[in-house]
């Protein structure tokens, strides 16, 4: 089942009938929260998706161990990242790592809200889909505002697997996974705290 949990929540709602609507993204949404996925076994289950560095706009799980883990609050260690800037260059064309929206610091509903503002920004070119941002339109958007908690820094070096693409006619379903593994604070606490930021 884990690896291709996508292919079986999509396929269960083409067998009800979905074209894109609101009803269908609702449905992919809920089928997937009500989904048992180890995310170590997800990450490891499709080489074809494994990209050794991100595409900013580009949704992507992977393993992470954070360099200051030790006085942090609290961390997620399998992150569902939408990265969308580089971190200083050292070197590499990539720089030392990027910026991302990690969606995992928000409630559902709030997830929820944030992917449907987020939607109205996606570019499509030569068949690949991806949401243009950055920090200047994040932070001026008033749709957008619930991505405050939900940016990181995430440094190369500290990335424990390969980056796991995820398809965007997958996003609804990556959303509601229950995928996050929060380290040192239950899931109820960070998003607690997370809530109070926005």
């Amino acid at each position: 089942m884990v690896a291709y949990v996508f292919d079986k929540i999509l396929q269960a709602g083409e067998a009800q009938g979905f074209t894109k609507t609101q009803q269908a993204t609702q449905w992919y949404r809920t089928a997937a929260q009500r989904t048992t996925v180890n995310p170590q076994t997800l990450i490891r289950s499709d080489r074809a998706r494994f990209r050794i560095y991100p595409t900013f706009g580009e949704m992507y799980i992977f393993n992470y161990d954070p360099k200051f883990k030790e006085t942090l609050p609290y961390y997620d260690r399998f992150p569902l990242v939408f990265p969308f800037e580089a971190s200083r260059k050292r070197g590499r064309p990539q720089g030392d790592g990027f910026y991302g929206i990690n969606l995992h610091y928000l409630p559902l509903r709030l997830r929820a809200r944030l992917m449907d503002g987020l939607y109205q920004y996606v570019s499509e070119t030569d068949d690949q889909k991806r949401i243009e941002m950055n920090y200047r339109m994040l932070n001026q958007v008033s749709k957008l505002r619930f991505f405050k908690p939900c940016v990181k820094h995430y440094l190369f070096d500290h990335v424990r697997s390969k980056f796991f693409f995820v398809d965007p006619k997958e996003w609804d379903i990556a959303l509601f996974l229950p995928l996050e593994r929060f380290a040192k604070a239950s899931n109820s606490v960070v998003w607690r705290e997370s809530i109070s930021r926005i």
